[in-house]
């Protein structure tokens, strides 16, 4: 039997740390190792206590847990991490999928939300590990970037059982689109292609892409002078949890 994942869990709120912490050690194959309040105590008993794993939360009261991520990252570490907060901005969204982590949970949850992102996290971990130092085949490669997105709805991202994307849009490019959609109450194309760093012409095309789709909905919104905005949401059949 292998050792459980030893987990730090990172929140400026005891009681919320507390909660998490409980969770955690409620999952098979789980230990917490610690907990953290601030940013800086993160990054210290990531370094004395080296976790597998991190819950970290954006807002901290010293620094954002994005930052927290990026200096991990920074100094070689490859600590896994799932972000768990309430942070529901496109642009943090983007930021911890370019950053390197696995998951993104957004506060609140149930205890089953982040039970099934453990796992999924084991077993990227696990998938890897199994592996060592030897080369993978592409079977391995696809589970552990499988689990590490977690159970695939169908989309049209070139992937799973949705239409193909239209000439010129990349998979990986949706996935930062459909994160961003999913992440805030509704987008628009100018905060959409600010947040993935498009041109707002092409982040319009991707979300009319998901609407096509039947991932996403659009409603026009009215006021002032000129045209109408188109704000995007995703559909509530497609909404995680």
């Amino acid at each position: 039997m292998s050792a459980p994942l030893r987990v730090l869990v990172v929140d400026d709120d005891f009681m919320v740390a507390r909660i998490h912490s409980r969770f955690v050690e409620r999952t098979p194959g789980f230990e917490v190792a610690g907990t953290a309040r601030t940013g800086a105590e993160a990054l210290e008993l990531a370094e004395s206590l080296a976790p597998d794993l991190l819950l970290l939360d954006v807002h901290l009261p010293d620094r954002s847990g994005l930052e927290v991520l990026e200096q991990l990252r920074g100094e070689g570490s490859r600590v896994a991490v799932v972000m768990v907060t309430a942070e529901r901005g496109a642009g943090a969204v983007s930021s911890a999928l370019h950053g390197g982590a696995l998951q993104y949970l957004v506060k609140p949850f149930e205890y089953d939300d982040l039970a099934e992102r453990l796992r999924q996290v084991a077993a990227t971990l696990s998938s890897l590990r199994a592996d060592g130092d030897r080369e993978t085949d592409q079977d391995t490669i696809d589970r552990a970037f499988g689990a590490a997105r977690g159970p695939q709805r169908p989309t049209a991202t070139g992937g799973g059982a949705g239409t193909p994307l239209p000439k010129g849009l990349s998979p990986e490019t949706a996935e930062l689109v459909l994160a961003a959609i999913r992440a805030a109450e509704e987008v628009g194309a100018s905060d959409t292609a600010q947040a993935v760093g498009l041109s707002r012409v092409t982040a319009r095309r991707y979300l009319e892409h998901f609407v096509d789709a039947g991932i996403a909905e659009v409603r026009l919104q009215y006021g002032g002078t000129g045209r109408p905005q188109r704000r995007y949401r995703a559909r509530r059949a497609d909404l995680p949890g």
